[in-house]
């Protein structure tokens, strides 16, 4: 992946207002959705996509970077990520940039953590994470 691809994919998250944009060096994906939903979606549809990709998402906390390790992503560039996401992003030795770290995500009413930053916080592994965000799912659809 070239230098030129990764601008790119960082310039399309702003100027679009996405919530991610990630390139394999192949194929770009635009994801709309809000929360971890489009890289779900990845992971258990087209895991492909993600294998070595670059991401430029906009807010990065422990649940999307499980997400992003379990696929297999070779860097990310975010506005936001947390002090756990981070710090899982070494443990798995992704490099990122990052705008802002905080020390965690905020819900979208601003008055608590984010319901899956919350879930996965004491998760030991991205396996573990990905099965606390798959039963907060389940829990929104029931």
């Amino acid at each position: 992946m070239d230098d030129r691809e990764k601008v790119e994919c960082v310039r399309l998250l702003h100027e679009l207002g996405c919530s991610c944009v990630l390139s394999n060096g192949k194929n770009r994906w635009v994801g709309r959705e809000r929360g971890v939903k489009d890289l779900l979606y990845l992971l258990e549809s087209d895991p492909v996509q993600l294998r070595g990709a670059f991401v430029a998402d906009k807010v990065v906390g422990k649940a999307a970077a499980s997400l992003m390790i379990l696929g297999g992503i070779a860097e990310l560039h975010t506005r936001i990520l947390s002090l756990p996401a981070s710090w899982l992003l070494r443990q798995y030795g992704i490099p990122y940039q990052a705008e802002h770290l905080v020390p965690h995500i905020i819900n979208r009413a601003g008055n608590d953590w984010c319901p899956l930053e919350k879930r996965c916080f004491f998760a030991e592994s991205p396996e573990a994470c990905l099965w606390r965000i798959e039963a907060f799912l389940r829990t929104l659809k029931s």
